[in-house]
């Protein structure tokens, strides 16, 4: 199994429009795509503009599956222009869990 972990900062005045697209995305990955086992939405106690999405496949063609879906596709495009001040990732193999 494959898990990625994102984190990402949004611009503070457009958290609401993200939530409602990561929302979106997170369902869709869910309900849509077999190969996604989990994709988790947190939010920063500390820093309420930074979110972690917590997402497991049960491969790494799942993964790039799942960067190719018209979901993934229409969510990157949502984000171009300033929604998404900063982003960070780990991808890595399940080795317990």
């Amino acid at each position: 199994m494959i898990s990625l972990l994102v984190t990402l900062e949004i611009a503070p005045d457009r958290v609401d429009e993200f939530l409602g697209y990561i929302k979106e995305e997170a369902a869709d990955a869910r309900t849509k795509e077999p190969g996604c086992r989990r994709f988790e939405i947190s939010r920063s106690v500390d820093r309420p503009n930074v979110f972690t999405l917590t997402e497991a496949y049960d491969d790494l063609a799942a993964l790039e599956a799942h960067r190719q879906t018209p979901h993934f596709l229409l969510f990157r495009q949502r984000a171009d222009g300033g929604l998404i001040l900063s982003k960070s990732s780990v991808c890595g193999e399940v080795i317990d869990g």
